[in-house]
């Protein structure tokens, strides 16, 4: 991998997700944004213009928001590990920084959140 990796940004993705530690914080969806940053070699996806030598990032936002409909994670840092991992699933991804935000947490705050880094070894 280069020094300076090419990069894959999803920004600011809102999902609704059951996660928190007490039973009321988990009886319904809460609002949580997620953004994502994958570290990839984008050259041979640059050079032959084709999808099959890139990270299809549309394809992957849907699995985000496939595993945020599903999860059953009390925290967001149990949360955010699991979307690095399904990030780092794919054959492309170096690495991975994820950053979720619960928007309604705490208050008097825009939100509160994790943000986590994971590459592969």
């Amino acid at each position: 991998m280069k020094d300076n990796p090419d990069k894959i940004l999803i920004s600011d993705l809102l999902a609704r997700v059951r996660i928190g530690i007490s039973e009321k914080e988990r009886e319904r969806p809460q609002d949580i944004l997620i953004n994502v940053t994958l570290e990839t070699d984008i050259r041979q996806a640059a050079l032959s213009d084709d999808l099959e030598n890139c990270v299809d990032y549309s394809k992957l936002t849907k699995s985000i928001l496939e595993l945020s409909e599903v999860s059953q994670r009390k925290t967001l840092e149990a949360f955010a590990t699991d979307i690095a991992a399904l990030c780092l699933s794919h054959p492309k991804v170096q690495a991975a920084r994820i950053r979720v935000e619960k928007t309604s947490a705490v208050r008097f705050t825009r939100s509160t959140g994790v943000e986590i880094y994971r590459r592969k070894d």
